[in-house]
């Protein structure tokens, strides 16, 4: 299972459906989210989604799971993107190379 889908799992599983929802797109993800820096994002929304939630301790649970790298890319989805359009693009501009 997608790295994203089991995270969005861990969210739906104590009731955070709207982020859920994100993680399943890839949100959170490290290299389908269009943010910088996706797991300083989901960690700082946890942190807050955990304010006066009864599930308090399983969500902050859930984000030393996140900070301890459990829901990280896995080898397999970081050879995807680097062949992607969008992984070939970057390591093109690294090294200075024009698209042809």
């Amino acid at each position: 299972m997608h790295t994203k889908d089991q995270l969005a799992e861990a969210l739906r599983k104590l009731g955070l459906t709207e982020m859920a929802d994100k993680a399943a797109t890839g949100y959170y993800h490290d290299f389908l989210s269009p943010l910088d820096t996706p797991t300083m994002q989901l960690c700082d929304e946890l942190a807050k989604a955990s304010r006066g939630n009864p599930a308090k301790d399983l969500i902050l649970s859930l984000r030393n799971d996140v900070i301890d790298g459990k829901y990280d890319a896995t080898k397999e989805e970081s050879d995807d993107w680097a062949r992607s359009p969008e992984g070939q693009f970057a390591f093109n501009s690294l090294l200075g190379k024009k698209e042809p």
